[in-house]
């Protein structure tokens, strides 16, 4: 997905840099032109390696000096060994896959955490231009016109928390973010904030004791 700003101002990139422990294994998987890649290898030195459909992302990514193979995020997580990786990143990037449900069980399998970022179709600039304009919505965080966008499993903050608990993850952060202005930690589960953020991000790691959720008040924990 194509964001209105440069991908080296991107809020959930300077995010994601702070989540990661200095030192870490990490996948980014659909790392495009690998921007995300080269700044957690200069500010974290993380040992990174990443995963693009693209021809001309690899390419670019190469050229950075980066570690990246060519392939598809629904098909070819299962090349990479369980818990080869400290993080598994999916940044803007869920809602391309024709597979979310799976990428994300993979994403936990061979990573200890996942960080997951996504536009939020249940915003309210969403709401409003479906209401106002019946046609599908193109805001800051949804640049593309429905025929040509990338973008083929969109869902809500809602609908992801219900995913998370349905398949046992352990939300440790959620972050709302936008494209000017500065991020802001989030409770998921508050009804409000799927109005509130425009793109949301997620720390997660598989649930402890068989545990499906957690207490609002541990969520950040």
């Amino acid at each position: 997905m194509t964001l209105p700003y440069a991908q080296s101002d991107r809020e959930d990139f300077h995010e994601i840099v702070r989540l990661v422990r200095p030192g870490s294994r990490v996948l980014d998987v659909g790392c495009g032109e690998g921007v995300l890649l080269d700044l957690l290898r200069r500010e974290k030195s993380v040992d990174g390696r990443g995963i693009e459909i693209s021809s001309d992302g690899v390419a670019a990514c190469l050229a950075r000096g980066l570690s990246v193979m060519q392939g598809d995020a629904d098909r070819d997580l299962a090349e990479f060994p369980a818990e080869a990786f400290d993080y598994a990143i999916l940044s803007q990037t869920l809602q391309a896959v024709r597979q979310p449900r799976k990428v994300l069980s993979d994403l936990l399998r061979l990573a200890e955490r996942a960080i997951v970022s996504f536009p939020n179709f249940g915003h309210w600039r969403v709401r409003t231009s479906l209401v106002i304009n019946g046609r599908m919505p193109e805001t800051r965080a949804l640049p593309d016109p429905w025929w040509a966008t990338p973008n083929i499993h969109l869902c809500t903050l809602r609908d992801f928390t219900e995913l998370c608990v349905d398949l046992d993850l352990r939300i440790e952060a959620a972050i709302a973010l936008k494209a000017t202005g500065p991020a802001r930690i989030i409770d998921p589960l508050r009804p409000i904030e799927n109005l509130r953020a425009e793109q949301a991000l997620f720390l997660l790691s598989r649930t402890r004791h068989g545990a499906a959720s957690l207490p609002k008040g541990d969520l950040f924990g």
